[in-house]
């Protein structure tokens, strides 16, 4: 009975223990080059997001202007010369493929370079806490201000975090819904409550996504939410530079007060410094962690209290696995930059990029697409000739009107009438960038039905360019009866 009453008593408290609190983390702010690496970063990715909607690029008449626009109403895609149509978008696959192999590749190089830099949630996370410094101050001033009462000095200091972060997350939210719509004009009428509901939806929802994710939840998006951490391990190898604690140079560690000897002791003076710019809240010196996000911010803190005592700086630095296990730490091993997962990854890219560069240099500026009607198949007239509907679509791509004739081949004795048209060979234009339909009909007369292969007889459309005699053909069938 004593023994079952333990066994509880421990499941009890594990269960007790099994989710903690989070623990707010204060990242004090930091001064070195990897700081400044950083701030360059995010300079410019933020820059290129809220200016990038606003770019404009002249694709003459009848097309926007706007250097970057995702034209979901009418099925395109524009990166400034660029234009993607619907039916193209494995060329969007393609750049995903890319993307995710620049990831793989630079992360068995230097490890989460992207987590820590240049990754959206980073970026917003480090402007969310330049925002709540300016307001509540660095490092110890905040927590001062949290642990402390509520005061006049507090709340104020507590909203204007706040209301600037929401403003952060207005602009950010505003920003991405111009990369759908021209956003002059999308700007005018959010601001004069004529935009359409899908737009002050998408405002709303990236609003409050922003402010939840950077402001508030900050690191438990990168420990909880992305998959990342879990899967990047396996990128990693023996020669992956990683931001690491040189054990075999830093302990034993401890205090040290000037004047005293480092005979016998390592260099860490085991300040904290490192655990206190980290915006994850980690100590590296327990070595290599899934919440580490490689922003470098550790070298840094590191570097300066080095300077500091008067000992080499490097005692947190990007450095690999071998070189941390070799038995000689003096004689270190250069980085092996080229090794058989770095060579398949850039093997990969440039197959795919090849693939994709290939696809693009011939792909073509005009598109043929013919359906056959499904219900009727096919219409006995009066007369005893056979006739099929058709709907002709005619895309074109070229940033200039085009004009074009159908004719039809392979099919002895058949007419072709374009509903809406007159004449043998009607002129059919279609104007710049743009898709035409046309409902075409194709009659084969009673005496030539002997002619026809059973219940589909195979014939080709003939879209002819006005211009230069150029031809696509596109194949169809002729539905009949059959045998009679």
């Amino acid at each position: 009975m004593n023994m079952m009453n333990r066994t509880s008593d421990l499941a009890a408290g594990e269960n007790a223990t099994a989710y903690a609190r989070r623990q707010k983390i204060y990242p004090k702010l930091a001064h070195g080059t990897f700081r400044r690496i950083k701030w360059a970063v995010m300079a410019v990715t933020l820059g290129i997001y809220y200016v990038l909607p606003w770019l404009r690029w002249d694709r003459g008449p009848n097309l926007p202007d706007q250097a970057f626009l995702l034209d979901f109403a009418n099925q395109r895609l524009f990166f400034g010369p660029i234009e993607i149509w619907a039916q193209e978008l494995y060329y969007i696959t393609g750049i995903l493929i890319l993307s995710a192999l620049g990831l793989f590749l630079v992360t068995a190089v230097a490890g989460r370079m992207w987590c820590g830099y240049a990754c959206p949630q980073t970026v917003w996370t480090d402007l969310m806490i330049v925002v709540e410094r300016f307001w509540q101050g660095d490092r110890n001033a905040r927590l001062r201000l949290d642990y402390g009462p509520w005061t006049f000095e507090k709340i104020w200091k507590k909203t204007g975090t706040h209301i600037t972060w929401l403003l952060i997350a207005v602009a950010t939210g505003g920003a991405f819904v111009f990369y759908f719509r021209d956003a002059p004009t999308l700007a005018h009428e959010l601001v004069n409550g004529d935009a359409p509901m899908v737009a002050y939806a998408f405002l709303g929802i990236f609003t409050g996504t922003t402010y939840l994710l950077g402001g508030i939840a900050r690191e438990q998006v990168c420990i909880y939410m992305c998959p990342w951490p879990r899967i990047q391990s396996a990128m990693y190898d023996v020669d992956s530079l990683l931001i690491s604690y040189r054990d075999y140079r830093g302990e034993p560690r401890g205090p040290h007060k000037k004047g005293q000897s480092w005979e016998g002791r390592g260099d860490c003076i085991d300040c904290t410094a490192c655990v206190a710019v980290c915006p994850m809240g980690i100590d590296i010196r327990d070595g290599s962690q899934m919440e580490c996000i490689q922003c470098a911010l550790c070298i840094d803190a590191c570097d300066e209290i080095m300077q500091r005592v008067g000992r080499p700086q490097g005692l947190i630095a990007y450095d690999t696995f071998r070189n941390l296990d070799a038995p000689v730490h003096e004689a270190r091993v250069p980085v092996r930059w080229f090794r058989p997962r770095t060579l398949l990854y850039t093997a990969l890219i440039l197959i795919v990029g090849g693939v994709m560069l290939t696809a693009w240099m011939n792909r073509a500026v005009l598109e043929v697409n013919v359906l056959h009607d499904r219900n009727p198949v096919f219409v006995q007239l009066s007369d005893g000739s056979l006739r099929n509907g058709y709907t002709v679509k005619i895309l074109n791509k070229q940033h200039a009107a085009r004009s074009f004739r159908i004719a039809i081949s392979g099919l002895e004795g058949a007419g072709m009438t374009i509903v809406g048209m007159s004449g043998p060979e009607p002129t059919i234009d279609v104007v710049t960038d743009d898709l035409r339909a046309l409902k075409v009909l194709v009659t084969v007369s009673a005496a030539k039905r002997g002619t026809l292969a059973g219940q589909a007889t195979p014939f080709r459309f003939a879209v002819i360019d006005a211009r230069d005699g150029s031809v696509i053909y596109h194949d169809a069938t002729f539905r009949g009866p059959g045998d009679e």
